[in-house]
């Protein structure tokens, strides 16, 4: 098959059943025109970012149901929904490695339709930032005071492994694989234009750092800080070694 043939095909007809219920007409129609790619790695480059969209909008999706089933206590539905939402989570991360296979000098080209684009301004990505609000309001008023409970006591005092604390690991993991993306991604930015560029301006540094810094749900992470503290005052800062003394 020549590109031409393949041109011709790729959109399909439009007309078929699947087609037309997948708007692949549409869809297959989001990216440049192939005439108008400045390079061989221009078309990769929109199809990672246009699906990484299109995760971001079903995780977003998928929290707003969450958010409903926190308020009534469905935790199967809750745990199940992050199970999802998790799984997208990584499949962003894991199709970022798509981008390392293009060169440095590519990248610059396609660096020069962007103008002054980033994905900071990603829709997803900004709606994201602002979602763990409501799912941690939910899961303290529902999980935490309705039942007289709190983070420590979830975690230490009365642990028993009980539906407070699945959901509060499954906010933990929600957390952790949001930072683990933002890491990923400055580093591929690392990768391809570095971070000491003066266009730049240490932006990017800046964001990694800050981003790093954040937590969504910080008590969550806190609590494991001052349980360490608390039990490992009872055998000192520095503890006996398994062999004994020498």
């Amino acid at each position: 098959m020549n590109r031409e043939q393949f041109y011709a095909l790729m959109g399909g007809e439009g007309t078929l059943d699947y087609e037309l219920y997948l708007k692949t007409k549409t869809l297959l129609g989001c990216q440049s025109d192939y005439s108008e790619l400045c390079n061989k790695d221009e078309l990769q480059f929109q199809i990672v970012h246009q699906v990484e969209e299109l995760w971001m909008k079903l995780i977003a999706y998928s929290l707003l149901d969450i958010d409903e089933y926190l308020q009534q206590e469905n935790t199967n539905r809750v745990i199940t929904l992050f199970r999802r939402v998790h799984l997208l989570q990584q499949m962003m991360t894991q199709q970022l490695t798509l981008l390392e296979t293009m060169s440095p000098k590519e990248y610059q080209e396609i660096r020069l339709k962007l103008g002054n684009g980033s994905g900071q301004e990603s829709p997803g990505f900004r709606v994201l930032l602002k979602m763990y609000q409501p799912i941690w309001h939910s899961f303290k008023s529902h999980y935490l005071d309705k039942h007289g409970l709190t983070v420590e006591k979830i975690y230490d005092s009365e642990y028993n492994h009980g539906d407070a604390y699945m959901v509060a690991e499954a906010l933990v993991e929600f957390d952790e694989l949001f930072q683990k993306f933002r890491a990923d991604h400055m580093q591929l930015i690392h990768r391809s234009i570095g971070f000491g560029a003066k266009s730049l301006k240490g932006r990017a540094v800046e964001i990694l750092e800050e981003g790093m810094r954040q937590k969504f749900f910080p008590e969550l992470w806190e609590i494991r800080t001052r349980m360490t503290d608390r039990w490992g005052a009872s055998y000192g800062v520095k503890r006996d070694s398994l062999g004994g003394h020498h």
